[in-house]
């Protein structure tokens, strides 16, 4: 392979439009424990978006290419590496920077991921997935037939929340702002599919028929995450995960006073740096498992290749997509 590729990156943090280039960079000498890696996918997340400009908690030195997620084949591996051979289809570290033809990565930081699985797929299995089957195990102990209840339920992570709670046996409440996703979801697997307003809590009510709900999900912030308080059980925990609303929580002191609820948040990336490599791998499985039963599937809207970024990441910041927005390799 030619050591010459292609990366989009940027010198300067600001709007992606503005600050974006496509490069040429020559590859690394692989040492003797890499792997030579070429990218077959890689999704355009929000968080992508905020780091370009320049609005993540993290900031990578600049200059920089973007790309939390990815996924690729070994082309070649050093001497010394043991875990992995060429063809070998793997999961790329977050922090590499996936908007790009091919890395030379550390063997050690990659996760092979069975090749049956679309590579697309692959891809996106890093984040979403496994912030959903994360916040499904780790907040609260639940068993079947009990409910959770999530805003933001057409996101990714929130599909994916309906697909693995589904599994799992557990029944979700999906809160949305947009009608024409209410009939979408109920046949994605969503047990109830509701609109985010002021009749919200009136009609998880009569849907759950007053079912105690111990769990909610948080990706909106502001009234959203309100009325999710408003909704759940006393001793309930509500996890927040994003925050697209850009508005803080504001939580009357009753809610903390007579319902005791629990407020905390979850970062998948801070999970990763905490985790042990056994529960890391263990979660993997499982998702990989659902993944090739065709259980865990990520919506895709359209894949450009790199020279498209302009398109690609403009559409991407739109917020009314039928899917997630990805690269695809050359």
């Amino acid at each position: 392979m030619s050591r010459s590729i292609k990366a989009i990156v940027y010198r300067a943090h600001g709007k992606p439009a503005e600050v974006l280039r496509l490069e040429e960079q020559e590859l690394p000498s692989l040492g003797e424990n890499e792997a030579l890696v070429r990218l077959r996918a890689a999704p355009i997340n929000p968080a992508d978006l905020n780091a370009i400009e320049g609005k993540y908690p993290v900031r990578p030195t600049l200059p920089a290419t973007p790309g939390f997620e990815g996924a690729g084949v070994v082309e070649e591996v050093g001497p010394a590496v043991r875990n992995l051979k060429a063809g070998t289809q793997v999961i790329l570290p977050h922090d590499l920077g996936t908007w790009r033809e091919a890395a030379v990565v550390a063997a050690d930081k990659l996760v092979a991921v069975p090749n049956d699985i679309a590579p697309e797929q692959a891809a996106m299995l890093k984040i979403n997935p496994t912030t959903a089957w994360r916040m499904l195990h780790d907040f609260v102990r639940l068993k079947p037939g009990d409910w959770v209840i999530q805003n933001a339920a057409n996101s990714a992570a929130g599909r994916a929340v309906i697909q693995i709670a589904r599994e799992l046996g557990y029944r979700t409440v999906n809160v949305v702002r947009r009608k024409e996703l209410v009939e979408e979801l109920r046949v994605a697997g969503g047990d109830v599919v509701l609109l985010d307003d002021d009749e919200l809590r009136d009609a998880v009510a009569a849907a759950t028929e007053r079912a105690p709900i111990r769990l909610a999900l948080n990706a909106v912030g502001g009234e959203s995450a309100l009325r999710l308080a408003k909704i759940v059980a006393p001793e309930a925990t509500i996890v927040t995960y994003g925050a697209m609303s850009l508005k803080p929580l504001t939580i009357p002191n009753g809610l903390l006073i007579f319902k005791n609820l629990r407020f905390t948040g979850f970062w998948v990336n801070k999970w990763y740096e905490q985790t042990a490599t056994a529960e890391r791998d263990e979660t993997f499985a499982r998702l990989f498992d659902l993944a090739q039963r065709g259980l865990l599937q990520t919506k895709i809207e359209r894949s450009y290749s790199l020279g498209e970024f302009p398109e690609a990441t403009a559409r991407a910041a739109e917020g009314k997509r039928d899917g997630k927005v990805l690269f695809r390799g050359a």
